[in-house]
């Protein structure tokens, strides 16, 4: 089974410990949790995501600030 996770890095590029994303079966259900969290994690202090397959970057990091 694939297993695909968002790390979650602050303004400053480093991963936030205390905001973790829970694991995914598959990219798609980790990309759908991303659509309905990426607000809640922006107000919580997160800048950007990379989803990751195991230990591989999968791609990013996406800012998850609102296009200007």
């Amino acid at each position: 089974m694939d297993e695909f996770s968002w790390q979650v890095l602050g303004r400053d590029g480093m991963p936030i410990a205390d905001l973790p994303a829970p694991s995914f079966p598959s990219q798609a259900d980790a990309e759908a949790w991303l659509g309905e969290s990426w607000q809640e994690l922006a107000d919580a202090g997160a800048a950007a995501v990379t989803l990751r397959q195991f230990e591989d970057v999968v791609y990013g990091p996406m800012s998850l600030e609102p296009p200007s």
